[in-house]
């Protein structure tokens, strides 16, 4: 009788706490549609991980087994990112490559956001590090990172990057909102459509993967899964994997990453004050990526002739496609004919690269800054 009682005997508080914490995750996935595919699967391994004395973890728990099988060798990152990769339609970047700059200069977050962690006093330089790679807005990178210099951070990380991302149509507004003017939100932006060969669709993937490599080796990686999913895609002659890696292969590693960076959300680990810190400076580094882009595009408009759209600059976040869409609503709502989703998609595509070699500069800086 014991033995079934010991559930509800071992039960304590903080693992009360963490139910309600798995969900809320549930309900925004369920009730807010704030990316269910991540944040329900999160939130019921939360729930099941803290369960007393749960089969679901521990040497023999399924949970564990995934985390070793695809968070410690690094595997579901890559996975995903190859599923990515197969997703994203890079034309209107090749069209448009100024606006990798945009990509690069919404990273200001993360920088600024690492700075700051280790200035508390609370957080290691990996750690902090790990903590800014939040602002990328990029959940792969994140857990990257996280695995590699903070992994019992991981959990808060994970959950904060993933959180943020499924939040920007809430968080980014306000702040592009706040440093722009009217006059600003209704710049026209020309659209020049560019045909873009086969041949340079197919070698963009290839060339850009050597070149991020030969610059940056740790991010082999990711922009090598990255591009060699759009490889897929941009080929001609793999249609059925290059929709299977959209589909299907993107479902499967979502719903097992989710759950399993649930599963290490345990009571003990997530209830604490550095938990609170990383949430509230994971959406600070959001934040200041979205002011980077902004402010970067109105220095750019002092010396052009032809205006840019500053809001062009907060879609350079790697949240693909709903930064772009978001910087598009707002411009239809300043001007209902005023159409610059093209320029918002390639910024956005860029914040992708973008993220993923801030991501790797991270990796390759901070071993040698410790040495």
């Amino acid at each position: 009788m014991e033995i079934l009682l010991q559930g509800i005997i071992n039960l304590q508080v903080n693992q009360i706490i963490m139910f309600i914490i798995g969900g809320l995750l549930i309900y925004l996935a369920i009730g807010k549609e704030y990316e269910p595919s991540l944040l329900l699967p999160i939130g019921f391994g939360a729930i099941i991980c803290n369960i007393p004395f749960s089969s679901a973890i521990g040497d023999e728990g399924f949970l564990t087994i995934l985390y070793n099988m695809g968070i410690a060798t690094e595997l579901f990152p890559v996975l995903i990112f190859i599923a990515v990769g197969a997703m994203i339609d890079f034309k209107p970047l090749i069209s448009s490559p100024f606006m990798l700059f945009f990509g690069a200069a919404a990273q200001f977050g993360i920088f600024a956001t690492m700075l700051f962690a280790l200035s508390t006093g609370r957080f290691t330089l990996p750690e902090a590090a790990s903590i800014g790679i939040i602002g990328a807005a990029d959940g792969p990178t994140s857990i990257y990172v996280a695995k590699t210099f903070a992994q019992n951070y991981l959990a808060p990380i994970s959950v904060a990057a993933y959180s943020y991302m499924s939040l920007v149509p809430i968080i980014q507004p306000p702040v592009i909102k706040l440093l722009t003017t009217k006059n600003e939100r209704k710049i026209r932006m020309k659209y020049t459509s560019v045909e873009v060969p086969k041949i340079v669709e197919i070698l963009f993937p290839i060339f850009i993967t050597i070149i991020s490599g030969v610059l940056a080796p740790m991010s082999v990686a990711l922009i090598g899964a990255l591009m060699f999913g759009n490889l897929i895609r941009v080929c001609g002659v793999l249609e059925r994997l290059s929709l299977f890696a959209q589909d299907g292969l993107a479902n499967l590693v979502t719903i097992l990453l989710g759950i399993t960076i649930g599963g290490t959300m345990k009571a003990e680990a997530f209830l604490n004050i550095n938990t609170l810190m990383i949430m509230a400076m994971g959406l600070v580094a959001f934040i200041f990526d979205t002011a980077g882009g902004v402010i970067f595009a109105k220095i750019l408009n002092l010396f052009l002739k032809h205006k840019i759209n500053p809001m062009i600059g907060a879609a350079g976040i790697s949240a693909f496609p709903m930064s772009g869409r978001v910087v598009q609503q707002l411009a239809t709502k300043e001007d209902p004919t005023n159409f610059i989703l093209m320029q918002a998609m390639s910024a956005n595509v860029a914040g992708q690269l973008g993220s993923v070699v801030a991501g790797s500069m991270i990796l390759a800086l901070v071993p040698m800054i410790m040495r």
